[in-house]
């Protein structure tokens, strides 16, 4: 497996092996230049000082090699220089007169140029230079082997591969050093992640530098762990809330038919025991269905099919379903002005969820309501629909609301007072979420009032 730390040390190394190739490169080519420059300058020299001893000065020709050797202080390989007339179609100057066929060869090559020319030929260097004396026209040609500058461009090659491949070597080794220290933090993350268990799952990872990129990224890891401490934390009092919920109701069914088989009874005490019994279960069976309806909502959140629906009509349909489970139950619907779209009144949803939500909120307005009634008001504008829920019964301290819409959790308001499991509200709030809607809660010495907005 290639790690991170292996790839940041084999691009460091590419990175830097490839500027270095560059650089080498580089030098190795305008050294390359300067020499044949200089190279071709001293070949310059020897051809001007060749014309002026045997033209002006009239030197004899053995003098002249004499003389032009003794210009330059290091003598060049394989020398040769000799001169071309014009007007004669010959070579007047040889200092090798014995081997004049190289030249003979370079001489169509330099003549068909108007005035200079620098070349190469067969590994050597060769410069042909034309001047005049007298009106004539001669081409002096002076070809050489640079053996000097080719073993200095040798030797500058030996020294580039050697520098490049030590700096090869110690670029692996002081990228693998700056990998190690660049990820040093993460190895430090990783470590403090993995002592962090559900039992000890409050500890956070610390980092010294909060405001670079793992700094930013270790945020975000805690604010993770913050929302998994809190899901398991719920989930906790969850299981204890529904440990204690079920317990109380089969404790009780299982007191009573202890007691019931304790002796023979009569008639009448059988079914009032019964009826008790009857009482308990369909307790016991309303927690349960509301634990399910939960469940469902919370896992099938993403399942839920959206349709359009009219929340005026379900409003109706909710208030008349809720009146034949409790007669008792009062229910003033109110509707403010109607806009003259209906399709203002309509928003994508899940039917069957929605009405769940105005049933449980019109059941509390009405179990907590002194009078029994419940008080909605349907309200719509341009962009959102609103519905409120209201009822005269005790204050919730401001203390317990931010808590209400948890699971299980009840306000010492009104627990005693009305009898229930603490699971409706839960339930409003979480398909009150999945329908990109707000529900708020207001509650003063005038009564409750619970607020549900839908933004179309």
């Amino acid at each position: 497996m290639v790690t991170i730390r292996s790839r940041l040390t084999y691009q460091f190394i590419v990175l830097v092996t490839a500027i270095l190739l560059f650089f080498s490169f580089g030098v190795y080519f305008f050294s390359k230049l300067y020499l044949e420059k200089r190279f071709y300058k001293r070949l310059q020299d020897r051809a001007i000082t060749t014309t002026t001893l045997l033209f002006d000065i009239q030197a004899a020709d053995t003098t002249v090699l004499k003389l032009v050797n003794v210009s330059d202080r290091e003598l060049l390989t394989n020398e040769s220089i000799s001169v071309y007339n014009e007007s004669l179609e010959q070579f007047i100057f040889f200092t090798h007169p014995s081997d004049t066929s190289f030249h003979q060869q370079l001489l169509p090559l330099i003549i068909k140029n108007k005035l200079t020319i620098y070349t190469s030929y067969n590994g050597y260097q060769v410069l042909g230079i034309h001047l005049t004396n007298e009106g004539k026209g001669n081409w002096v040609i002076v070809s050489a082997i640079d053996q000097n500058g080719k073993d200095a461009l040798q030797d500058l090659k030996k020294i580039l591969i050697v520098m490049v491949g030590a700096g090869i070597l110690l670029l692996g080794i002081s990228g693998w050093i700056f990998a190690n220290r660049a990820l040093a933090p993460v190895s430090g993350i990783i470590r403090q992640v993995n002592q962090i268990f559900p039992r000890n799952v409050k500890k956070r990872v610390e980092y010294p530098t909060p405001d670079d990129e793992i700094g930013e990224l270790v945020a975000t890891f805690n604010q993770l762990l913050d929302r998994i401490e809190e899901a398991l934390i719920t989930q906790k009092m969850f299981i204890a809330n529904v440990s204690h919920e079920l317990k109380n109701p089969l404790t009780k069914i299982y007191s009573q038919i202890e007691i019931t088989l304790l002796q023979k009874r009569s008639p009448e005490a059988y079914e009032k025991s019964l009826k008790a019994l009857q009482e308990d279960t369909r307790t016991l069976t309303q927690l349960t269905n509301t634990l399910l309806n939960l469940a469902n909502v919370v896992a099938n959140a993403e399942g839920i099919k959206y349709t359009p629906i009219r929340l005026d009509e379900l409003l109706w349909e909710a208030k008349s379903q809720l009146q034949k489970w409790h007669e008792t139950c009062h229910i003033q619907l109110n509707f403010g002005d109607f806009p003259d779209d209906e399709e203002a009144l309509i928003i994508q949803g899940n039917e069957a969820a929605i009405k769940v939500v105005f049933m449980n909120l019109m059941d509390n307005a009405c179990k907590f309501s002194t009078d029994n009634t419940a008080i909605v008001n349907f309200a719509c504008n341009e962009s959102e629909i609103i519905i409120s829920f209201f009822n005269k019964g005790p204050i919730i301290p401001k203390s317990d609301i931010p808590y209400i819409f948890q699971p299980f959790y009840r306000s010492n308001a009104s627990a005693q007072a009305v009898q229930g499991h603490g699971v409706g509200l839960a339930i409003v709030a979480q398909i009150t979420r999945l329908h990109q809607g707000e529900i708020n809660v207001k509650s003063d010495t005038t009564g409750t009032t619970f607020t549900l907005v839908f933004t179309r």
